[in-house]
Order: structure tokens, then C-alpha cells, then sequence
């Protein structure tokens, strides 16, 4: 998995870069969004692994089925992804543009799991403790997972607030075998 963080970076970092000089770094998000499902499609996986089809052939699929989503510079990191046997990466291309597209907008994505429905002023009062201890912009996405018993898991980016009745067991149970 780190191979495919590591080969995404620069042309994500490229794509970035031309979203943010040209100033469409929307669209450059939502056409990479296209791309990155329209990829991950069976049968366009099979046009990446098609010994028959030339790079050039491959990258017009491709941009044919994203059709008017595309202009021309985005055709063309489809082209140099081709070029180079990479278009199988452009999912994560368009997860790593994201991220720098978050970076920029100083904003993150929350997702809190609780073991009930979190009603809206909870949900409110843990956004605006995130947006402080963050100092960034929030956006919250609640969910329900029946197997924390209690409590919250609180997920924002590579960070992990554990407040589940599970998870205090687990250390728990950790603290008294060691």
C-alpha cells in the first residue's frame, strides 16, 4: 500500500499544483473523482492489464468514458499516467488530492461512531471542540456501530479519539496482562 502512496504523490502533487495555478481546484477534485471510480471499474481494470491496447488507446478509454468531465490538461495526466502503466493508480491520486486539497482549505472530514444516534447538539458540541483542537474547518459524519457497546470513536485524518466502552476494555484488559 505505501508503494502506491509513494508512485501517487507526484502526480497527484502535479495535478495539484495545475488546480491551483489555473484556480478550478473544484473541478480538478471532481474530475479526479470520476476518474478514480470510472478506474476501479472491471472492465476498465481490464483495459489497463490488455497486452493489445497501446497507452494511447488505453488513456482514450478512459477519456472517452469520462467524456466532457475532462479538459485538456486533465486529458492529458490521463495520457501521462498511460504512458507510464499507471493509470490503475488514479484512485489514489484523486485520495492524495483530496488531502492536499483539504490542507489548503484547512479543513477535515470527522467521522464519529457511536453505539447510538448522536443527536444534533452533541454532534454540534464535538465539531466545534474538534474545530479548536484542529484549527481546522469540520465536517462531521455520524454513524452507528452497535458492536462499541458505548461511548464514541472519533475519527479526523490520521487521528483516533477512542471513547468507546470497547475500546476502554481493551486497554483494560491490556494494562492488567502486562
Amino acid at each position: 500500500m505505501a508503494e502506491l502512496a509513494t508512485l501517487s504523490r507526484p502526480y497527484a502533487r502535479a495535478a495539484f499544483d495545475q488546480a491551483v495555478s489555473s484556480d478550478k481546484l473544484q473541478s480538478w477534485s471532481e474530475a479526479l473523482q470520476v476518474l478514480g471510480a470510472v478506474s476501479q471499474h472491471e472492465k476498465v481494470q481490464a483495459l489497463y492489464n490488455s497486452p493489445s491496447l497501446t497507452a494511447e488507446e488505453q488513456a482514450g478509454a478512459v477519456i472517452t468514458v469520462c467524456g466532457d468531465t475532462l479538459d485538456s490538461k486533465m486529458q492529458n495526466l490521463v495520457k501521462l499516467l498511460a504512458e507510464n502503466g499507471r493509470l490503475s493508480l488514479l484512485p489514489e491520486v484523486s485520495s492524495q488530492f483530496e488531502q492536499l486539497k483539504a490542507n489548503r482549505e484547512r479543513t477535515v472530514d470527522v467521522e464519529i461512531a457511536s453505539a447510538f444516534e448522536v443527536d444534533s447538539s452533541t454532534e454540534q458540541r464535538l465539531a466545534e471542540a474538534l474545530k479548536k483542537k484542529l484549527d481546522r474547518s469540520v465536517n462531521v459524519v455520524s454513524t452507528v456501530d452497535k458492536e462499541l457497546l458505548g461511548g464514541v470513536l472519533i475519527r479526523a485524518g490520521d487521528l483516533v479519539i477512542d471513547g468507546s466502552v470497547r475500546g476502554k476494555l481493551r486497554k483494560l484488559a491490556e494494562a492488567m496482562s502486562s
